[in-house]
């Protein structure tokens, strides 16, 4: 690779890098889907562009540009399960069009649907480059897309849920009054109405308090001198109801506002918010009966407002419990579905993140006929952070793959894109190395990760050439990149530290040497043997405890 060509590489890993970070900020699927386009006609110079997605096996354009909205109104019915290059009506409404760069847009193997770009304003057709370029931006668009759409519909499932729970809030409220009513003014207007119609009043409001914070819900006073009113009073020390006199002689500025009545809404003994009361039409006085009546009226309306509340936060853990369940399947899909089968070496892998969504991360990707890639990661930390870190990474690493640089550089270049995209301190442990079956070598960098073991004739090589770790900093000494050549028999074990620092009850931990021993011991057995071997042994050493890190691990077996 050329210095020019080089130079072009990084740009494009660049801007692929920032599309990336542009595209996966929002879960909006109209701003998704208009970046893609944008950006694509952007790059190309394209004078117009449409992209279709699948719904309920059906392609729908659902983003357009410089294409007249007629025109769309005969985009011909296509199933997602078409074979486009054959579609007479699809191909005819493309060469009508002008539109010359198509592209499917996939994800988990599923077909989400498609882009289609015009000519180019120079009249020149669009190179490999081109398109090779449009399907790396379409596959890091792709996770976006499918994950918008997966929201979307959750968000929609939600708003019935919400609809569902309103009706039978409305149910509730006619049946038991003061049941679950989902929204606070419903529950304050349904307390005033019922204290109107039992009392006559003429003038009324509740007010409910949040420490210092005091919101008024219902109010026939004026709310400008309500407020006033009420700027100096400490509503959660009302213990208990003010009558007429008690105000004349205590609250001047209720009673210019002609209050006559004041009635704690309490929960657990804990004052929540008011209730203030003009004067009667009939002019009658409120006797301890009246005044109970209130207070028992107010305690229920306190009590289906904290229901709720606390409902309303239950629903919300709820809905972040499910998003967090779609995040680990979205994380599970970016592993290896299938481990590779080669003809001169064995492979098994497993992982197991402690939470739902974790930061380990392994891949192995083929690079030719011959060779392939063996990567393994720990990102910093736990949950979402770190899992959006790893695919981060993960992006990163099967884009340069495709490129030809050598690990030394491409290291250099994943580190300084990682120390880019990180902050609050996050960083990443990383091993990556490409194994060649014709010739049985294994170039490789490690940046910081626990040092794999090569384990040959019953004695251990730890791989713990290569640099520092990644995200700390950029880069500023070149990673080593050694080369061993593999013999029969040969073992490659690649972990985490979720491995060798599993806890006991006792607080003691797995430790590299228990992990040495096991694997000299298993050494002639097979990589799923020994894969099994590991896993068995840390679960038995934990024995039941919770696991503190996510666990990963590789072994690769000459034959």
């Amino acid at each position: 690779m050329n210095d020019v060509e080089s130079v072009k590489v990084k740009r494009n890993l660049t801007a692929l890098v920032e599309f990336s970070r542009i595209i996966n900020s929002s879960l909006d699927l109209q701003f998704i889907l208009n970046n893609i386009l944008l950006t694509c006609m952007g790059k190309f110079f394209a004078t117009k562009g449409l992209i279709g997605l699948n719904i309920n096996g059906r392609i729908y354009v659902r983003s357009s540009k410089g294409i007249d909205e007629k025109v769309l109104d005969t985009f011909p019915e296509i199933n997602a399960e078409d074979d486009l290059e054959v579609h007479d009506k699809f191909n005819k409404f493309l060469k009508a069009n002008r539109l010359s760069a198509i592209e499917r847009i996939s994800s988990s193997n599923d077909m989400v649907g498609i882009v289609c770009l015009g000519e180019k304003l120079n009249k020149v057709p669009y190179s490999d480059d081109d398109l090779e370029f449009l399907r790396t931006i379409i596959n890091i668009s792709a996770s976006a897309i499918q994950n918008s759409i997966v929201l979307f519909e959750l968000s929609r499932v939600n708003r019935i849920l919400d609809s569902r729970i309103h009706r039978l809030s409305s149910l509730f409220e006619l049946s038991k009054e003061f049941g679950l009513i989902s929204e606070n003014s419903r529950v304050s207007k349904l307390l005033v109405y019922s204290i109107i119609g039992q009392f006559l009043v003429s003038k009324f409001a509740v007010v409910l308090s949040d420490g210092n914070k005091k919101q008024i819900l219902e109010s026939k006073f004026p709310k400008a001198e309500l407020l006033k009113a009420i700027e100096d009073i400490d509503i959660n020390k009302f213990e208990s109801s003010i009558t007429k006199e008690d105000i004349t002689k205590k609250y001047d500025k209720l009673e210019a506002l002609q209050i006559e009545l004041v009635v704690p809404m309490q929960l657990h003994g804990e004052t929540k918010g008011l209730i203030l009361l003009g004067n009667r039409v009939n002019h009658a006085e409120f006797n301890e009966t009246d005044i109970e009546f209130i207070y028992s009226i107010g305690s229920l309306a306190i009590i289906s407002l904290e229901n709720k509340r606390l409902f309303s936060e239950a629903l919300e853990k709820q809905k972040m419990e499910e998003e967090l369940e779609i995040a680990r399947d979205i994380q599970k899909n970016l592993l290896p579905h299938k481990i590779p089968q080669y003809k001169r070496v064995d492979i098994a892998a497993y992982n197991i993140p402690s939470k739902q969504v974790g930061g380990d991360f392994y891949d192995i990707i083929p690079l030719d006929e011959s060779s392939f890639c063996l990567a393994i990661a720990d990102v910093s930390g736990k949950g979402v952070p770190a899992a959006l870190l790893m695919a981060n990474l993960q992006a990163f690493l099967k884009i340069i793959c495709k490129h030809g640089m050598s690990l030394s550089e491409a290291t250099e270049l994943i580190n300084d894109l990682v120390t880019e995209n990180t902050m609050d301190g996050k960083f990443i442990t990383f091993f990556w190395g490409v194994l060649d079956e014709k010739d049985l070598t294994f170039n490789y960098v490690n940046a910081g990760h626990n040092p794999p073991l090569l384990i040959r004739n019953k004695k251990i090589i730890k791989l713990d050439k290569g640099g520092i770790i990644l995200g700390v900093m950029k880069t500023f000494a070149q990673y080593e990149s050694p080369t061993i050549t593999l013999e029969k028999e040969d073992i490659i074990v690649l972990f985490t530290d979720g491995i060798t620092e599993a806890m006991n009850k006792n607080g003691e931990e797995f430790s590299d040497e228990r992990l040495e021993e096991l694997v000299i011991k298993s050494s002639d057995l097979c990589v799923e043997e020994i894969t099994k071997n590991i896993q068995d042994a840390v679960q038995a050493f934990a024995a039941g405890e919770i696991q503190s890190d996510d666990i990963t691990l590789l072994v690769v077996k000459v034959k």
